[in-house]
Order: C-alpha cells, then structure tokens, then sequence
C-alpha cells in the first residue's frame, strides 16, 4: 500500500500582504516629511539625510513640492544665518 501525498485544493494559494515597514519610502516623502516637522529643516540636514547635493534638495523643494504638488514652503532665516525650510 502506498501513502498518498496530501493535496490543497487549487485556487486557495495564501498570498503574502505586504506590511506598512515593508513599503520603501521615497526621498521626496522623506523630504516632505522632514519639511512637515514642526522645527522644519536645514537644507544642511536634508542634504545629509537625502544624500543630495544642496542644489538638488532646492530643485526638489521648488520643482516637486511647490509646482507640481502645490505645497506652500515657508524659509525663515535663523539668528545664525541659516534657513530653515517648512510646510505651512
């Protein structure tokens, strides 16, 4: 007598749901999310965190997030002469 192999019906395969820390987040959520803080950001900081080039990170802030996504990105200048960028 021979054992017969144990069967799953076809058509009940479980699939894998993807968890919220398994979806990448983009640089440009990232550098909106920093910009939504309520201390803002440097453009020293961005650079860093992002890996840019300060010229990437002011391309982005007035190419992406002011022209194409119509956000209001408010600079103020700190007593130390660094701007600090913000969502308003």
């Amino acid at each position: 007598m021979t054992k017969q192999k144990a069967t799953t019906s076809p058509g009940k395969k479980k699939r894998k749901v993807p968890t919220v820390s398994a979806v990448p987040r983009t640089k440009l959520s990232q550098l909106e999310g920093m910009l939504r803080r309520k201390e803002g950001a440097t453009l020293a900081q961005i650079a860093t965190t992002l890996d840019w080039q300060p010229h990437s990170v002011r391309g982005a802030i007035s190419g992406t997030l002011k022209k194409k996504r119509g956000l209001t990105i408010a600079s103020e200048k700190t007593e130390d002469g660094r701007h600090v960028y913000r969502i308003t």
